[in-house]
């Protein structure tokens, strides 16, 4: 038996259609049960009974299993029915007796008889343009482009001028999936041009007219290059073969150089392969918990999914999940995200020089995509955990008619049964609690053709839950999204977008018939957006677009429960609004070391009636004393306008081929405030939109930063620093009530806030050990000192979520392709705390005094996390791919303090640190996918 690798011939070789067989062999017959023998096996029993030699990979075959019998069949049907249950081609060369087996695509033995005729195939020689293609060559041009050996024509043959240039675009697949490649570099070396594909794996290249080899890199996929003779601007879509041998890798190969090259600053990129490295409670991938492990990202509690990004509140971050709004992305009391790792195709946090297309938060924008399902063939994935099992189904929609398809659809559901873990505790009380959740996701995606695609997302969630009392807590999360792509020309494309997203809860209690009573909150938007880019050259960018939001929320309806309620029905008035803009940037590339980008953004607002306003005098602090009566407005009545620029720029300097600075500065506008009397995101806290007497938010930020790679771009280093102003964002008068308050403007004050910092990075992206080290030094200072109120004296204070000091590592260590560690450790400074300090009667009333607010801090936080991870066999032909998490949260028992309380105990305050996770918490998750 004779091996031959593909690569050592393949040059001198032509690709041909599949199932091509270059001569008919002799009559040879074959006979015997081949089933269950491997690839190896079955090619050692026909060189037993025949004449031919066979060349193949081993390396390609090792996963092969025949299952095949023959009963005196020629050799071309025996092969022919081999290549049916399998991936493998065969090529005979009847001269030599020898047959070329590869994967995918077979080999032609010799060149077609009108190869050398008019009008036939291009030559592949230097020398001048080839002649007209035939059509085979010009469908081999639109279909995607999956052969090293094909020279593919791209555009219309016309006659070209010095100095013009062509735009050569597309899609860049994976063979066997047919998902978009994401991150993937596409280039070519001369001149020195390239891209990185975005989310729906587009790329864009504009060259002179000419013959150009285009390589393909990126993690995950097999290094690839496609000749192509780019006559003028058109499609090649790419399809590129997945390789598992770089499972260990975790930044994208083509991304190395975007920290240092990339105007962008202040964003940070996930895929979710680094996300399910990291672990986390309960043994489950977390995106939220990950994204917390940045630089610049702090938890606002143990165990809760809400983050403050550079000082700024939880609700100044925008969250999208496929382009619609998510208001409460947790499950289970903050203890799970809302997003199931399986349908997660990347993540991106934007923390400054946000884009111009985003608006409506002051400090952050956390873009999550969902992934497309496999374009190839039906398959899953899931997995099993001590708390949550989830199931994901994918597969095509539509068909080419060349055996593509057109689209693809994935859906997928995760729900908890974590009632026995309640169950456990100690505690009698909470052993009567219950506690649950599920979500369900759906996304569907066709291209109606080259120009015009279609992704439509839907997503929803219910937690309901009670404890230690017979109230009944739930709350709903809804999405949906519906997009659509179109290329007006190959500068010009376009992505339409429409959403809806809601969110809402409620809380019911029947202990006492007498105040028996259910209680819901709700708010709801709907949005539209058209987002333009006009690539005008390779050095010049333009981005532009408008979006609007109508908002209807319902900030309260108390209703009695029962005949015997004693309660009386209570609503406050809805409130409506709707949030406009129309924004443009532009990017410059004005030498290959310095570029430039500025955009403006435009934004509208107008709160609506109909409503009933309440009127105060003016220059006193406002109170349901100093009212003065109402104002009525009808429907569709404007309340309150406010509107304003909001201006990005950004710019960066190449200082080195592997270091450069970047600076920005950025406005962003605010209309929307969350209401909350807790430091962490609780399921109750609720949405106030802007209007009379609450006034937008307006915040100002300035970065600057470092970039440094080293080692062949494997070793990152990031080090930046910002200056941030706030305005007008709300702060509470002590004893605020913000539940079913008909006048929530009397117990709100608008505040000022600054917050300065210096975040530090390092990250390996390589090599059995990869990860990232991360320090903050950060501060967040709030200021209310207006002509009517003021909190602690009118001076600066910690805002709450000022914590000065963070480190975070993350670390990685692969053993061999089927076993890793990893190690999670985190340290940060105690958040602030207002102490009661003394009691004291007051006309025979008991008070307490109480520091200033926030001049004290609970302890300092520390975890050490672990997990291991092992891996079934990496075998591409079997049933199903598993893999085994163990992992351990909190390895060292630390008691981190979730809140502080106190009791009177004899006559003496003393104060109490409740702690969520005390203990170790191991988990054991299975994970599957076929």
């Amino acid at each position: 038996m004779s091996k031959l690798y593909p690569w050592l011939f393949g040059g001198a070789l032509l690709l041909a259609g599949p199932g091509a067989w270059a001569q008919q062999p002799a009559a040879t017959t074959i006979s015997g049960d081949f089933r269950g023998l491997r690839f190896e096996q079955f090619v050692q029993r026909l060189e037993a009974q025949t004449p031919y030699r066979f060349y193949f990979d081993p390396a390609a075959t090792d996963t092969v299993t025949v299952r095949v019998q023959a009963d005196a069949l020629p050799l071309v049907a025996l092969l022919t029915r081999v290549q049916q249950t399998t991936r493998l081609q065969f090529a005979i060369d009847e001269a030599t007796r020898r047959v070329f087996v590869t994967k995918d695509y077979p080999l032609q033995t010799q060149l077609p008889d009108s190869y050398f005729q008019p009008g036939a195939a291009p030559a592949l020689g230097p020398a001048g343009p080839p002649s007209p293609p035939s059509a085979a060559t010009s469908a081999a041009a639109t279909a995607a482009g999956s052969s090293e050996f094909k020279l593919y024509e791209v555009g219309p043959r016309q006659a070209t001028t010095p100095g013009s240039k062509a735009t050569l675009s597309g899609v860049v697949r994976l063979a066997d999936s047919g998902r978009p490649a994401i991150g993937v570099a596409v280039y070519v070396e001369n001149p020195s041009v390239g891209a990185s594909t975005d989310r729906e794996g587009r790329y864009a290249l504009t060259l002179p007219p000419g013959r150009y080899n285009v390589n393909i890199r990126g993690m995950g996929v097999r290094a690839a290059r496609r000749q192509v003779w780019l006559h003028g601007s058109g499609q090649l879509d790419l399809e590129v073969a997945p390789d598992v041998a770089v499972l260990n890798e975790v930044v994208v190969e083509g991304q190395k150089e975007r920290n240092v090259r990339g105007l962008q600053m202040g964003v940070q990129t996930l895929d979710i392969k680094t996300i399910k490295q990291v672990p986390t409670v309960f043994g489950e991938a977390d995106i939220l918990r990950v994204v917390m492990a940045l630089p610049g990202v702090k938890t606002v509690g143990e165990g809760s999914t809400g983050m403050s990004v550079r000082g700024g509140g939880t609700d100044q971050n925008l969250v999208l999940f496929n382009d619609a709004v998510i208001y409460n992305p947790a499950h289970l009391f903050g203890f799970f995200s809302a997003f199931n790792p399986d349908v997660i195709k990347s993540v991106d946090l934007y923390k400054s020089a946000i884009p111009v297309r985003y608006g409506g938060r002051l400090s952050s924008v956390l873009d999550i995509q969902g992934r497309e399902g496999g374009r190839k063939k039906f398959g899953g994935s899931g997995g099993i955990g001590p708390l949550t099992s989830r199931l994901a189904l994918e597969g095509p929609l539509g068909s080419r008619g060349d055996g593509t398809a057109k689209g693809s659809y994935l859906v997928s559901g995760r729900a908890s049964y974590s009632d026995w873990l309640l169950h456990l505790v100690p505690n009698s009380a909470l052993k009567n609690s219950a506690a649950s959740f599920y979500d369900l996701n759906a996304y569907v995606t066709y291209d109606f053709d080259a120009h015009n695609s279609l992704y439509a997302s839907g997503y929803y969630s219910r937690d309901r839950f009670r404890l230690a009392s017979d109230t009944v807590y739930n709350y709903h999360n809804t999405a949906a999204s519906l997009k659509w792509r179109h290329d007006f020309t190959d500068k010009l494309q376009a992505y339409f977008i429409g959403a809806y997203s809601s969110y809402d809860f409620g809380l019911s209690t029947t202990r006492n018939a007498a105040a028996a009573s259910t209680f819901d909150y709700s708010i709801k938007q709907v949005s539209g957006q058209a987002n333009f880019n006009y690539l005008a050259s390779a050095k010049h960018t333009l981005d532009f677009g408008a979006s609007s939001i109508l908002y209807n929320t319902q900030p309260g309806n108390l209703q009695p429960l029962g005949e015997q309620s004693l309660l009386l029905p209570v609503t406050i008035q809805h409130e409506r609004a709707v949030e406009s803009a129309v924004y443009a940037s532009e990017r410059f590339d004005i030498s290959p070391k310095f570029s430039v980008q500025a955009g403006l953004r435009y934004s509208f607002f107008q709160a609506l009636g109909p409503r009933t306003v309440t009127n105060y005098q003016e220059g006193i602090s406002r109170s349901e004393s100093t009212a003065t009566g109402t104002s009525t407005y009808g429907a569709g009545q404007v309340l309150a306008h406010y509107s304003g620029p909001e201006w990005r720029f950004s710019t960066r300097l190449e200082l080195t081929a592997h270091s450069s600075v970047k600076a920005s500065l950025t406005r962003m506008r605010q209309y929307i405030h969350q209401l909350t009397n807790t430091t962490v995101v609780s399921p109750t806290d609720s949405w106030k939109l802007s209007d009379n007497y609450i006034r937008p938010q307006v915040g100002d930020q300035v970065s600057l930063g470092y970039y440094h790679n080293f080692k062949r771009n494997t070793v990152e280093f990031s080090l930046e620093g910002y200056y941030k102003r706030t305005h007008d964002f709300l702060d509470y008068k002590s004893g605020a009530i913000l539940l079913l308050n008909p006048h929530l403007e009397t117990d709100l004050v608008n505040a000022e806030g600054r917050a300065y910092g210096v975040e530090a990075l390092l990250r390996k992206t390589e090599g059995k050990i990869n990860g990232w080290l991360s320090y903050t030094y950060a501060r967040s200072l709030v200021q209310v000192n207006t002509a009517t109120d003021q909190v602690n004296g009118g001076a600066w204070y910690p805002s709450n979520y000022d914590k000065p000091h963070d480190v975070t590592l993350v670390g990685n260590y692969r053993f061999s392709r089927r076993f890793n560690a990893s190690l999670n450790f985190n340290y940060s400074t105690g958040r602030p705390i207002t102490l009661p300090l003394a009691k004291y009667y007051v006309d025979q009333a008991l008070r307490v005094y109480f520091s200033d607010r926030n001049a004290y801090r609970v302890p300092d936080y520390y975890r050490v996390d672990l997990a291991v991870n092992f891996e079934g066999n990496h075998k591409i032909e079997k049933l199903a791919h598993s893999s085994w998490t163990v992992a351990v949260y909190n390895l060292l028992g630390r008691r981190n303090p979730y809140s502080v309380y106190f009791q009177t105990v004899n006559g003496q305050i003393k104060g109490y640190k409740l702690s969520i996770f005390g203990e170790p918490i191991p988990t054991v998750t299975y994970n599957f996918r076929f």
